[in-house]
């Protein structure tokens, strides 16, 4: 229902300029418009995500929640683009030149990857872009999107399992009974996605965002992008190497710029140029 309703809202809410200019092939589905560029020889697809309101963080009564995860309502005016996978390791490879993932494989989400390795990455990238420049995705760009309508803990529901989302089995969430635990990173489109069509915003790997991290404001916030300032960035959405509960569309998670580690990657965002005041 919520892919649908996705669906209607797009057309309400679609980007300034569709078919956009860099796409090599684009369209629209069950999920919403997806558009695929090619960077480097390797093609990767991005949904439009339109703009909207939610509710961000959880709700005081969501089992096993963390005290960082204040719930406020968010109004995010204008639409962007995100990529439906994590970044792959034949992108970044293509893109750098080398690859630095400790689990080798080309459909595999790239890991070992710093923040400011993604900065480096992402100011590389957009020397191929005369127009809309990717981005990471600030921290309610992330969960929006993550949630795509839902309200529950996973966006798939109320709970999870392996067979759902790449995560350590062992530690399941909310009583769950305990399932796999793989080790290791999975390719990026092993599971079906969200109603938005995005895959694996659960599990896999943390995934990088543009925010400082620091606290939430109980007062509405519009477009929010975090502290000007800081000591460590937000990581959202688990990995394999963690719990359940850490995998849940409010955790969040941080760490310092300079830090890697082998269940850390990211996803790219993309300007959209459609805002409400100007339509």
């Amino acid at each position: 229902m919520t892919a649908l309703l996705a669906n209607r809202n797009w057309e309400q809410h679609p980007p300034d300029h569709f078919p956009p200019g860099d796409a090599v092939a684009w369209g629209y589905d069950f999920y919403g418009l997806w558009k695929t560029v090619e960077i480097f020889g390797v093609q990767q697809t991005l949904r439009w995500v339109p703009r909207g309101e939610f509710l961000m963080g959880s709700p005081a009564d969501e089992p096993e929640r963390y005290e960082n995860e204040l719930q406020h309502p968010v109004r995010l005016t204008y639409g962007f683009w995100l990529a439906d996978t994590a970044c792959s390791q034949s992108l970044w490879e293509a893109v750098v030149g080398k690859n630095p993932a400790d689990f080798k494989d080309s459909d595999n989400p790239v890991e070992n990857v710093s923040w400011e390795d993604v900065s480096d990455f992402l100011a590389k990238l957009n020397t191929t872009q005369s127009d809309s420049k990717y981005s990471l995705p600030t921290e309610a760009q992330w969960e929006y999107a993550c949630r795509a309508g839902s309200s529950t803990p996973f966006n798939s529901g109320e709970n999870i399992n392996p067979e759902q989302v790449n995560y350590n089995g062992a530690y399941p969430y909310n009583n769950g009974e305990k399932g796999a635990y793989r080790r290791k990173t999975i390719a990026v489109k092993t599971f079906v996605p969200n109603d938005w069509g995005l895959y694996q915003m659960h599990g896999n790997v943390l995934e990088w965002c543009s925010d400082w991290f620091g606290n939430y404001s109980s007062y509405q916030m519009t477009d929010p992008e975090g502290p000007a300032d800081g000591a460590t960035r937000v990581l959202r959405g688990g990995s394999w190497f963690i719990g359940a509960r850490r995998c849940r569309s409010a955790f969040r998670g941080r760490r310092e710029p300079a830090d890697r580690g082998d269940n850390i990657g990211f996803r790219f965002a993309q300007a959209g140029n459609e805002r409400s005041e100007s339509q």
